[in-house]
């Protein structure tokens, strides 16, 4: 395939896309394929002659989209959403023609420079506070492993960058049980260790007890740990639980500690004033992630870390080596420094074509109806018999189970998950709540509408009569 032939392809992708949109609709969120399916039907080998790119597409066509969960399905409320709006598609096409690795300002001066502005859109859109920075990265755990390092190295005051981690002292990092698994990961990777992740208590309403956080802080002191760092929660991912910011990380500054809050999710949702009071202090906070491709419409992957003085974070991850330096010009920015990959992509391109194409109150009125139609949906199945809503809507996520006469509701809310998967009207996952198994709901779809709202709640219902 030569470069001449982009034009007739694309134009054929592109008719592809816009049927694969059109259609989407009627086909089941996720697929009825068993593992090693797809594998089975693959060559075992790589072809040694060239293959010509009608065969390849038709390939693709047979064998690809009936296998694939369709994550920009409008009635797929599993997991938290990864969307994909038009213009951020349009932009993802344009950055793929470019293909620039955009690792410093001298290899991609305006991918740097527009990077910079995005940023500053975004925390204008956030109302952070004037002056913060920031950058983006692939995923929220690239930038809670960044966040952690750097409260790795702060504590350590720099020396395990270059003298290691052997002999140092035992480093402690404090969270609530309702953070993200890439907390644990992070910590792991980091070398912390597991072990040394404080689960700290939450309350009744699932946020973490600042006074328990204080006291664990001062323990741990005292037994010759060394405290490096606290992780508040907004908008967790099991139902959406929130820490009190303006509590946790008053007690973190008053101690010295480093403080990182995981708002991957509902970080969105801050784009409307009525939904901040969630994360009150967060101009506290020393990094703050949020992640533009779950329910803002960028495409995967595109993760925001603000930075309330980036040089900590820079101090811990750069480092220039004559060939990547660029000479006579000491004072740029180079976005490779601030994360752990060298290589980055052309990512605030498509947030450039999306907060254009749409605006503040274009991406308001979407966040704002489907905050509105989770409360509708709780309430409703909520009135279905033998339902229980375990957890009210935080934002656009509740949680439900199902709870039949003389059955174990565990096992019952286990088979209607099952049924409800099977149907394929709609895909929902679970969690374990408070020791229970729970069905999550979690609206965020660009396109979903309130017809596609309902037409879940009927399969919910349906599966459930089956089980009668």
């Amino acid at each position: 395939m030569k470069y001449e032939d982009l034009v007739p392809w694309t134009a054929k992708v592109a008719a592809w896309a816009h049927n694969y949109y059109a259609t989407l609709r009627g086909r089941p969120v996720r697929p009825t394929v068993q593992p090693g399916s797809v594998a089975a039907q693959l060559p075992v080998a790589p072809p040694e002659q060239p293959e010509s790119m009608e065969t390849i597409f038709a390939d693709f066509e047979r064998l690809i989209p009936d296998a694939m969960t369709h994550w920009q399905h409008p009635r797929f409320f599993a997991y938290f959403p990864s969307n994909a709006a038009p213009a951020s598609i349009l932009a993802e096409q344009v950055a793929n023609v470019l293909s620039a690795q955009c690792m410093l300002w001298q290899t991609s001066p305006a991918a740097t420079e527009l990077e910079t502005v995005m940023i500053d859109w975004l925390r204008q859109a956030l109302d952070l506070p004037a002056g913060w920075r920031g950058v983006l990265q692939d995923t929220a755990t690239s930038a809670t492993l960044s966040a952690v390092l750097t409260m790795r190295e702060r504590a350590l005051e720099w020396r395990g960058l270059t003298e290691g981690l052997s002999g140092a002292p035992i480093l402690r990092i404090y969270a609530s049980d309702q953070t993200h698994s890439s907390i644990d990961k992070a910590i792991r990777l980091a070398g912390i260790g597991q072990n040394n992740l404080v689960k700290v208590p939450t309350d009744g309403d699932w946020a973490m007890r600042a006074d328990r956080l204080e006291e664990a802080i001062e323990q741990d002191r005292a037994a010759g740990y060394l405290p490096a760092g606290v992780i508040g929660c907004i908008g967790g991912t099991s139902i959406g639980a929130s820490d009190r910011l303006h509590e946790i990380l008053a007690v973190a500054r008053r101690h010295s500690l480093y403080s990182h809050v995981d708002a991957a999710w509902a970080g969105s949702a801050m784009v409307c004033p009525e939904f901040r009071e969630i994360w009150r202090g967060i101009e506290l906070a020393d990094s703050v992630v949020f992640n533009p491709h779950k329910w803002l419409g960028a495409n995967f992957d595109c993760s925001v870390q603000f930075l309330r003085q980036p040089a900590d974070q820079v101090r811990t991850l750069a480092i220039r080596p004559h060939y990547l330096q660029t000479l006579d010009a000491e004072e740029i920015t180079n976005y490779s420094e601030w994360t752990i990959p060298l290589g980055r992509r052309f990512r605030a391109l498509k947030l450039w074509f999306l907060l254009r194409a749409y605006g503040l109150e274009g991406l308001r009125a979407r966040i704002r109806n489907h905050v509105h139609w989770a409360e509708q949906a709780a309430e409703q199945l909520q009135a279905f018999p033998h339902f229980q809503v375990v957890t009210a809507p935080r934002l656009s996520l509740f949680t439900f189970r199902y709870v039949p006469p003389a059955s174990d509701p565990d096992v019952a809310t286990r088979e209607l998950l099952e049924r409800i998967n099977r149907d394929g009207r709609t895909y929902l996952t679970q969690t374990t709540h408070a020791g229970q198994f729970v069905i999550r709901f979690s609206i965020g779809h660009f396109e979903t509408t309130w017809d596609d709202v309902a037409t879940a709640l009927q399969a919910i219902q349906e599966s459930a009569v089956t089980m009668q």
